[in-house]
């Protein structure tokens, strides 16, 4: 893609699930990353209710955006800085928008616990989307610190 869009991979195994998201971004001319589509692939063993583990990995997209865009927590003479929602920054709707989330759950005969598997992926894939996007291989966290213009 290039040229302020790009795609980014990443997979892995946890909690006996297996994981595959692709995170779409794009950089606008001031360095801020949006986050057009999140697809996520789980292979999460018996699978009871996909709706279910649609919704998880769904709100784990989400968080797992918050983290990689935002989550710092500082401390100053020992006491942390942040104490709540109002100095502590979340990823919102228009970082990640509801209907642009899509999850795609694997059925398979050997048990898993898809609940803590979910946002592992995001952060890794959101990078690489940015790399594809920028050129420049961010390798801190969180990505609202380094300049990407």
């Amino acid at each position: 893609m290039g040229k302020g869009r790009g795609l980014g991979i990443a997979a892995h195994r946890s909690f006996l699930t297996y994981v595959a998201t692709v995170v779409e971004v794009e950089v606008d001319g001031r360095g801020q990353v949006h986050i057009p589509n999140v697809w996520t692939a789980v292979d999460a063993g018996t699978t009871v209710s996909p709706d279910n583990i649609r919704n998880q990995f769904e709100g784990a997209a989400v968080f797992g955006t918050s983290l990689a865009l935002f989550s710092e927590i500082t401390a100053t003479n020992g006491a942390i800085d942040q104490s709540n929602f109002h100095n502590y920054q979340i990823a919102r709707m228009n970082r990640v928008s509801a209907p642009h989330r899509h999850t795609h759950c694997k059925k398979r005969s050997a048990a898993g616990r898809s609940r803590r598997a979910g946002p592992a992926a995001i952060a890794p894939a959101l990078y690489n989307a940015v790399f594809a996007a920028t050129g420049k291989r961010v390798r801190e966290l969180p990505l609202s610190k380094p300049k990407l213009v």
